[in-house]
């Protein structure tokens, strides 16, 4: 099994777009007013609770309102 310091070159991006996505979609979140589904507390609830890509990608696919 590798060491954490053999898999940090891999791990760091991950992170960094994790957070990015994360970041953008609660922008989003809290600068819109209407949603295909859901509320702006859910998708808060969604996105926090499953921050591991699923939802914020869940959020862009079932939520964000199509301009």
């Amino acid at each position: 099994m590798p060491s954490l310091s053999e898999m940090l070159p891999f791990l760091i991006p991950l992170i960094i777009v994790q957070l990015v996505l994360l970041a953008y979609v609660m922008y989003h979140i809290f600068t819109h007013d209407t949603y295909k589904k859901g509320s702006r507390g859910l998708w808060v609830a969604v996105c926090i609770v499953g921050m591991e890509f699923i939802g914020p990608v869940l959020y862009l696919l079932l939520g964000k309102e199509d301009a």
